[in-house]
């Protein structure tokens, strides 16, 4: 059974930090590139980070030069270091695990950035 269960949200000052953590089971973590996507109320969803199995990253324009997405192959976890976060990083934050036409989805959790 595919689990990806994301934790680590939750309500931080603006200036703040988290760290999110995707933790995957069920299927073959390593060959799967894992992504963060965040939604926004009344927004759509939209990419965050992104971490192929080949090495090759890729960020939101929005986030560049404040999150870091990071992998541990051996841990079947994915994770988002959130560094100087703002009132507009507020979202819920899911993993997504993609190969080929599969993809699997987490059920998110809340990170909140509010003096």
């Amino acid at each position: 059974q595919v689990q990806l269960a994301e934790s680590g949200g939750g309500l931080v000052q603006p200036g703040g930090s988290l760290r999110l953590s995707c933790a995957a089971s069920g299927f073959s973590f390593s060959f799967y590139a894992m992504s963060w996507y965040r939604q926004a109320p009344g927004k759509q969803r939209e990419l965050v980070a992104r971490f192929s199995t080949g090495g090759n990253i890729n960020y939101a324009d929005s986030v560049k030069g404040r999150f870091t997405i990071s992998r541990d192959n051996a841990r079947n976890t994915v994770y988002l270091q959130m560094n100087s976060l703002k009132p507009e990083d507020t979202a819920v934050y899911y993993c997504k695990a993609t190969y080929s036409i599969r993809e699997y989805w987490g059920q998110g959790t809340q990170v909140t950035v509010s003096s």
